[in-house]
């Protein structure tokens, strides 16, 4: 297939495309390169692959992009409660206006979306499943669950996706897993306030491969909200800090029980929908943090790696 991936030189998009290029997949990815480009040569010399620098603010562009591909996977998007909350208006024109876009464009064609387990806010009493109610507490998941929207109108694939993880070629610091990570490696403390509340994690790895799995599954899958990731890796962020203790060592959690946490999200997720199709995940939260560990050793300062700062540094427009 010819495939457009929207925002497809960000932290999915990076990993994603390798693994749509090895199975033989034409590519071709459209984003405005708000982070920088974050091509690794072994995909951005390839002949099969395409970047379009564009914005899906701009209806023309993913019309543009659209032209001749045989399916879409949106992940173009202002990402994060930091990134969102930096710039509310161009989080709103991207997530909502530009998933808008990307629909009308689509066309009928398969159409993947990347959103957000964030959707369900907080949930203290079941595993969250795709018919619980959505309870969006951010921007970001606002504008999120307001893309689904547009998205299941247009017949796509929705994913809500767990909280992400992992090393990518766009590197992110602004993730829990991996600013734990690093701040255990490099300052040897984690400071933990509301250690009990719940997230639902994934490797990024394992996000790129459920996407290739919804292409490969587009009829089946057409029309339908599905939770990714696994049971096994709901956790609450204490449980998180002694993971990254164990394995990294040396390191201090540091409880302060006046601390407030912005992102107050609390739940854990269920993924049965899912899995009945044959999809699982294949990084454990162990794995991830190792491979973290490893990759993190020489970046002592993760500010570059940061949406939220990364947005406020830059000269980005609220216009496309």
């Amino acid at each position: 297939m010819k495939v457009l991936v929207t925002g497809g030189a960000g932290y999915v998009g990076t990993t994603l495309v390798p693994m749509l290029l090895a199975k033989g997949h034409q590519v071709r990815v459209l984003d405005c390169l708000l982070y920088g480009a974050n091509l690794p040569p072994d995909f951005a010399e390839s002949e099969r692959f395409t970047l379009i620098r564009g914005d899906i603010r701009d209806r023309a562009a993913i019309e543009s992009a659209a032209e001749g591909c045989d399916a879409i996977v949106h992940l173009g998007a202002i990402v994060g409660l930091g990134a969102c909350d930096k710039n509310p208006e161009l989080a709103r024109q991207t997530n909502v206006l530009g998933s808008e876009n990307v629909a009308a464009a689509a066309s009928g064609r398969p159409l993947v979306y990347a959103s957000t387990g964030s959707c369900y806010g907080i949930v203290k009493d079941a595993l969250c499943t795709e018919g619980t109610p959505l309870r969006p507490l951010s921007v970001y998941a606002r504008t999120k669950a307001q893309g689904e929207k547009a998205m299941l109108a247009a017949g796509a694939t929705v994913f809500r996706i767990a909280t992400a993880f992992g090393v990518s070629p766009r590197l992110r610091l602004d993730l829990l897993v991996n600013e734990f990570v690093h701040r255990a490696i490099h300052e040897k403390v984690l400071r933990l306030y509301e250690g009990s509340a719940r997230r639902s994690f994934i490797d990024v790895s394992d996000i790129a491969r459920a996407i290739c799995f919804a292409l490969d599954h587009a009829a089946a899958m057409r029309g339908q909200v599905y939770n990714a990731g696994s049971e096994r890796m709901n956790f609450t962020k204490m449980e998180i800090c002694r993971m990254i203790q164990a394995r990294v060592g040396d390191v201090r959690i540091e409880l302060d029980p006046a601390g407030h946490d912005p992102d107050q999200r609390d739940y854990a997720i269920a993924y049965g929908k899912l899995s009945a199709l044959g999809y699982d995940t294949t990084v454990s939260m162990e794995q991830g943090i190792d491979a973290l560990a490893a990759a993190l050793r020489d970046i002592p300062d993760r500010s570059g790696y940061c949406n939220a700062r990364l947005i406020a540094s830059s000269d980005t427009d609220s216009k496309p």
